[in-house]
């Protein structure tokens, strides 16, 4: 790149703009050299750039070189993360911006030597398309992969005791033997790296994590394998400090306290992000609809753009909830504190404004920065039983019960209009863990499906689409939540599996959410129901997050964006900075300590597809670590009940067994193939069934059946069944099968059907199963 005629010290956009396009690492002499800096100008840009990297603007990478805020280094240390065919695909060995790390392709051309999965080398990275290359400069000193487990005592090859890892990723199949443990002791939680290759792997302890049956520890394990930050660090607080403190003033704000505004939530909620109101439109061309408002926690007011509190919550994506705690997005001084709308406080709301036919139909919306002061913040089951009972609580205001009729009149509009545009309707059970005082399980169940729930969610969707609209209606950029149609080729599954069940499905129809619907009422009197949604909900595509609008799928909408909770969600709190900036909603005032802008901003704005990559991929990573915990929670309620017969549910199969839920607990438990039976079986993948050799067996999905409780691991979240029939210890005498999955069926047409076996493994890696 031609050098800079000297001109002075460069804007920090010409500083960011020759580090994007430099294709080498970019240090201050670099800098300096390319914008012909000398003497006190040199001077002043080491302040610049420190300047820069405090405002979050680069980031400071190992060799001193600096690179554009939450993006990969020009040069960076990468470890090979997976190899498909001839592609390889590597990670940043460290990555500390938000969302997950991205994955590189490793151009290998003229290199000697193969690079293999868990191999470090130094590379140059850039930017290709829509993702990132990586140009190998040469391979570094082997480090480890991490691993989340437990320290075991239990005997190795020879017979002799020695210490292994058990991994707590119930996926893992693998003990692995342990080389060094560090201070940790046997029982001991902990986090360590495996070194060396093949027969060879083991594992060096790296960290203590503590006592995995702690108060808490459940979820912490999720925390510690997902790397899910849940430590603010002193810059953040000492700005939530600060931002709790900013005064509410009538400047630039509608004054809504005069209002019967309700929060309605769960029972156990930590945050209060929304509140609603409605009353009768009774004069007027809308007379017999309704008008209503939909107030939401103002993040934007206390959390402004290029500030410690955004970069930490966009670092974070979202609030993980686990059922002993919450790792919040944002410090409880907010979250908790001034940012949870609270009954008889004062409080900061963006307030949607709706106008609703009596079609129930919004035919026209705006939105304010309004000042509330809720009357009261009821449970979903309080509004119930009081709605429906027609009798306030004592504790309320006398207003509240008034609000509550005219909400659920207004939501009999709202649901009838729903009705109408018929979106997927998939009723799956969600279960619910409930911890006594101490700590322990008390019970698990499925939670309650009630009126209230659906109430709020219709007001909401209808929030979140107005929040939408009246962005396009500025051409602003949006923060879409978008949800596409499935693709063909799950669509083929599913049409495959129905024919199991003796169910056509044309797949030449236009696929509408009304398609499914109609299937699902197909079964409505069958035991089957479950197993077909959680098929129909197979082949559906993951949500995400983007600035182009390919509408929502599931809820059978156009334009859907999300409003509602920005308290707990980053996708919110821009959609926020969007309605400022586009309406002019900014308060007046200069913050000390705080940035002053409140909206968007045009970097952000043009940074939307690379936001909404980020936070899509921390909503799946805060999902997972969600079930992996309720999984953890329900295997430490069974762990007291191994041996015992339980009725399951069939969930999946694969060749080397099936997966069984129990029901009304969920959790899933492997029942392995090789504790079916002497006969060989054969894995049907279109039937998703195993067959035994001679057809007097068949394990299908969805079928129901009493399996005994072998085994319930709470620090993997794994469960292990077996027929009650089998006899002790299953039919692991048979000699095993060593040549894998081989041989075709002798099914109808013999195919799609395999004979499956098992393998062997290294001497210093234990197979999870063989052991109790």
């Amino acid at each position: 790149m031609a050098r800079k005629q000297h001109t002075g010290l460069p804007s920090r956009e010409q500083i960011l703009r020759f580090i994007e396009e430099s294709k080498d690492a970019v240090g201050k002499r670099e800098i300096a050299k390319h914008f012909a800096l000398h003497g006190n100008d040199k001077i002043a840009l080491k302040a610049l750039l420190k300047d820069m990297t405090d405002e979050g603007l680069v980031d400071l990478a190992p060799g001193r070189a600096f690179h554009k805020h939450g993006g990969l280094p020009r040069v960076t240390v990468l470890r090979v993360a997976a190899i498909d065919g001839s592609t390889v695909w590597a990670v940043p060995e460290r990555w500390e911006a938000a969302g997950p790390a991205p994955r590189l392709r490793v151009m290998e051309q003229g290199r000697k030597g193969a690079l293999g999965v868990g191999d470090r080398i130094l590379a140059r990275t850039e930017e290709r398309g829509s993702g990132h290359v990586a140009h190998p400069m040469k391979r570094l000193e082997a480090g480890g992969e991490a691993v989340i487990g437990v320290l075991v005592e239990d005997m190795g090859p020879g017979g002799k005791p020695m210490l292994w890892l058990r991994p707590a990723d119930k996926r893992a199949r693998y003990d692995f033997a342990v080389a060094d443990k560090g201070d940790a002791n046997i029982g001991d939680l902990v986090r360590a790296e495996l070194t060396g290759r093949g027969p060879a792997i083991k594992a060096k302890v790296v960290e203590r994590l503590g006592d995995p049956f702690a108060p808490k520890s459940l979820s912490m394990i999720a925390i510690a394998r997902h790397e899910i930050p849940h430590v603010f660090g002193a810059e953040t607080l000492a700005e939530a400090e600060i931002a709790a403190k900013l005064p509410l003033t009538a400047d630039g704000r509608e004054d809504l306290r005069d209002l019967p505004i309700v929060a309605i939530d769960p029972i156990d909620a930590r945050d209060h992000d929304d509140a609603v109101w409605a009353e009768p439109d009774t004069d007027g061309p809308n007379k017999g609809g309704f008008r209503a408002i939909v107030a939401i926690a103002d993040v934007s007011f206390y959390v402004r753009p290029d500030g410690a509190l955004d970069r930490e919550a966009r670092r974070r994506g979202n609030s993980v909830y686990f059922p002993d705690q919450v790792v919040p997005m944002l410090p409880e001084t907010l979250s908790a504190g001034v940012c949870s709308l609270k009954a008889g406080q004062d409080r900061a709301a963006m307030a949607c404004h709706l106008v609703i036919d009596k079609q129930g139909k919004v035919t026209s919306w705006r939105f304010t920065r309004a000042h509330v002061r809720l009357r009261a913040n009821i449970a979903y089951e309080h509004a119930q039983a009081a709605y429906d009972a027609d009798e306030a609580r004592e504790d309320w205001d006398a207003e509240v019960l008034p609000g509550l009729r005219n909400l659920w009149a207004c939501w009999a509009l709202l649901a009838k209009a729903r009705a109408a545009r018929a979106p997927l309707d998939l009723d799956l059970p969600e279960r619910q863990v409930i911890l006594d005082e101490q700590g322990a399980i008390a019970e698990i169940r499925v939670r309650d499906r009630l009126d209230s729930m659906r109430l709020i969610e219709d007001y909401m969707i209808a929030a979140n689409v107005a929040a939408a609209k009246a962005l396009e209606a500025k051409k602003s950029p949006v923060m879409y939540r978008i949800h596409e149609p499935p693709s063909r080729e799950k669509l083929v599954s599913l049409k495959d599996y129905l024919e199991t069940f003796e169910q056509s499905f044309a797949l030449g129809q236009v696929i509408t959410p009304a398609v499914f619907n109609r299937l699902i009422d197909g079964f409505s009197e069958d035991d089957r129901l479950p197993e077909i949604m959680q098929a129909i909900l197979r082949s559906q595509t993951q949500a995400y997050y983007g600035p182009a609008n390919a509408g929502h799928f599931g809820l059978a909408l156009g334009s859907y964006a999300h409003f509602t909770s920005p308290i707990r969600r980053y996708a919110d709190l821009i959609v926020h900075r969007a309605l400022v900036d586009s309406y002019k909603l900014e308060v007046p005032g200069r913050p000390k300590g705080l940035p002053e802008r409140t909206g968007l901003g045009e970097a952000d704005a043009k940074g939307l597809s690379r936001i909404g990559e980020a936070i899509s991929a921390l909503e799946r990573r805060a999902m997972e670590a969600e079930r992996e915990t309720v999984d953890r929670y329900v295997a430490a309620y069974l762990a007291n009940k191994t041996g015992e017969i339980v009725q399951a549910r069939i969930t999946g199969v694969q060749p080397f067994g099936f997966f069984a839920t129990v029901d009304g607990l969920g959790g899933d438990g492997l029942v392995p193939v090789s504790t079916l039976g002497s006969e060989r079986f054969f894995y049907d993948e279109a039937a998703r069934s195993l067959d035994s050799e001679h057809g007097r067996v068949s394990f299908t999905t969805g079928q129901r059946l009493d399996l005994r409780l072998m085994d319930a691991n709470p620090i993997s979240g794994a469960l292990r069944f077996e027929l009650p029939d089998a006899p002790e210890g299953g039919y692991r005498n048979r000699p095993p099968r060593r040549d894998g999955v081989k041989g075709k069926g002798t099914g109808k047409d013999g195919a799609g059907k395999h004979m499956v076996g098992k393998r062997g493994r290294p001497a210093n890696i234990k197979h999870k199963g063989k052991r109790r």
